[in-house]
């Protein structure tokens, strides 16, 4: 048996305790405690431990540091319970520690991975141009089961959807004005669906787009395009393999054929 001599509050911690002991040899540092631990175990002076006691003491006071690990973590942003588990063992924290850790965490409401859920995807749905797709992708690699992420991206309605995929088209269609109407809608479809937007609102979009295609533009573009292949091959080629290779390159940009015959009629 130990008796406890002295408990004094650490320096740089004040929440910490040392705890001094004699066990028939003089007193020495036993060990230290968290104020938690001190006041669960109404540990004072003249209380006397046996090995198993103060083994047990340790063992909660670890424990409970690596609680207050958690807690820290969890201070910055809402965590996923894999999001918890990953960095606790980053931190070499004991691994029959960390179930309990994660299971008091849940008790007291402070991990719950379909409230993360529900506001990660409104947070995106706000923040970013995503689509529920790629925000259900991100919420499963945060360690979120594809059911509770599949029931969390149902908040991202078809019309929310749209709104935000047709906005983000239009403007990125506006700023690359040089190549042909259909290279930009291709380039900007397979956009969206890298994105995360669902087919039927990305069809959706596009058949919108394609309603108010700009001709005197895509004419204008043709003429750009068309100009730039002449300077290309008009030194080497002429006649038939001339207007041949500037038909192919016309049409590889996706320019549609009547535009490429005009072209070719006024340009050669």
């Amino acid at each position: 048996m130990a008796r406890i001599t002295r408990i004094t509050t650490q320096k740089k911690y004040k929440n910490r305790y040392n705890i001094f002991l004699d066990d028939g040899q003089g007193e020495k540092y036993g060990f230290s405690v968290d104020e938690a631990v001190l006041v669960e175990y109404r540990l004072r002076k003249n209380l006397e431990l046996d090995e198993s006691q103060i083994s047990t003491l340790i063992q909660k006071d670890t424990l409970h540091k690596s609680y207050t690990l958690a807690i820290t973590f969890l201070s910055y942003r809402m965590r996923t319970k894999k999001e918890i588990y990953d960095y606790l063992v980053k931190k070499e924290v004991d691994e029959e520690h960390i179930p309990q850790i994660i299971d008091k965490l849940t008790e007291e409401k402070l991990l719950d991975d379909v409230q993360f859920a529900n506001m990660f995807v409104s947070s995106r749905i706000n923040t970013s141009t995503k689509g529920p797709l790629l925000i259900k992708k991100e919420l499963m690699d945060k360690g979120v089961s594809e059911t509770i992420a599949n029931e969390a991206i149902q908040q991202f309605t078809y019309e929310e959807q749209y709104d935000k995929a047709s906005k983000w088209a239009e403007k990125k269609l506006s700023q690359s004005k040089k190549d042909s109407f259909r290279q930009r809608v291709d380039k900007l479809r397979a956009n969206l669906m890298q994105k995360g937007f669902t087919q039927d609102v990305v069809k959706d979009v596009f058949f919108q787009i394609e309603e108010v295609k700009d001709d005197e533009a895509e004419w204008e573009n043709a003429i750009y395009q068309g100009e730039k292949l002449l300077r290309k091959h008009g030194r080497k080629l002429e006649g038939y393999e001339l207007r041949h290779k500037i038909k192919e390159g016309l049409y590889r940009k996706g320019f549609p054929m009547e535009i490429i015959e005009k072209f070719l009629d006024e340009h050669l």
